[in-house]
């Protein structure tokens, strides 16, 4: 199963301000360990929404939203993609992390889907189209 990890934004993270020498060498110690256990397969942190945009989709009318976005705890500053066995041991993974913020925060896991959550609306073609596709996608990612 794969499982998206996502670290929640705090007001510093949407500040802009950076994470310390301390918190680096903490998570990198912490994916080192993610990493040695084969679990996970990516993480990145992610720039402000001062920095980002929003496409609101309206029927077949679209509209640009620049960021800043409103409610920080709502807003995502950074993720991972973990490949477990259960949930149970994604929860046991993130309980070792190291607090991604100098305050409280949160921490949301959510399973990915996969092919076989889908049944039958997902056929044979739309099957392969997808191997496809992530086959095209893993060697953009490695070019």
């Amino acid at each position: 199963m794969r499982f998206l990890v996502i670290v929640k934004a705090s007001r510093d993270s949407e500040a802009g301000v950076m994470p310390s020498r301390e918190m680096l060498e903490a998570m990198g110690q912490y994916n080192e360990e993610l990493v040695k256990a084969g679990v996970i397969l990516a993480g990145e942190g992610l720039h402000p929404t001062s920095k980002g945009k929003r496409v609101r989709f309206s029927g077949k009318a679209r509209a640009v939203i620049d960021g800043p976005f409103a409610e920080t705890k709502e807003l995502v500053a950074g993720f991972w993609i973990w490949q477990c066995q259960s949930m149970d041991e994604a929860v046991e993974w993130l309980k070792k992390c190291p607090n991604p913020h100098p305050d409280e925060c949160e921490v949301e896991i959510r399973q990915i889907f996969s092919p076989e959550d889908f049944g039958d609306a997902l056929t044979p073609e739309l099957k392969a189209q997808e191997e496809r596709q992530r086959e095209q996608a893993a060697h953009n990612a490695n070019t």
